[in-house]
């Protein structure tokens, strides 16, 4: 009797973990990626000291040319300093959601605002979009995406693009690296 309970145990641990091996991609985290309530932040300046902006510490970093990306698990936060001759605005963000919805794999068109930033107003276009594969399971998941441009006289543009899974809660976190964005001198 107890080999029979057992390998009924065993059998539906099987069916669970082969549930949710069947799909390539996630439609809802719903949780997953949620950054946890006691993450702590640092700063962080490039080379340069063009900017500065608090990110979670602990999390990889990798740069290349003017950009940073910074991850953990499933969230991702992709830092890009360009130039623009003028801020950004809410026509331009749509645009870009046009251009996007092209050439993104599991778009979903969000909205283009402008929105108050301790560093000034600042361009916020949100969106849907599938993350790179899983170098190991192939899985992809689908993310929330939040793209933040700052735009500092005469022409410095910082885009803060803020990706985790659909459904995550990361209100919180994400608030405190796009508040924490200033320019320096």
């Amino acid at each position: 009797m107890r080999n029979i309970s057992m390998v009924a145990a065993l059998t539906a641990a099987a069916v669970l973990a082969l549930a949710g091996c069947g799909s390539n991609s996630a439609p809802d985290a719903g949780g997953a990626g949620d950054i946890p309530d006691n993450q702590a932040f640092v700063e962080y300046r490039p080379a340069g000291n063009q900017y500065a902006l608090k990110v979670p510490e602990g999390w990889a970093r990798a740069e290349s040319g003017g950009t940073v990306t910074f991850t953990d698990k499933l969230n991702t936060i992709t830092v890009a300093l360009g130039t623009a001759a003028t801020a950004p605005d809410v026509p331009a963000g749509q645009a870009e959601l046009t251009t996007l919805a092209g050439k993104t794999g599991g778009f979903t068109a969000g909205t283009a605002s402008v929105v108050q930033r301790p560093a000034g107003p600042v361009l916020l276009v949100t969106y849907r979009a599938d993350a790179p594969p899983d170098p190991v399971t192939g899985k992809v998941v689908n993310d929330d995406v939040e793209r933040y441009e700052y735009w500092h006289a005469p022409s410095g543009l910082l885009t803060v693009t803020l990706a985790g899974p659909h459904g995550a809660d990361n209100v919180d976190p994400w608030r405190t690296v796009t508040d924490s964005v200033r320019w320096l001198p």
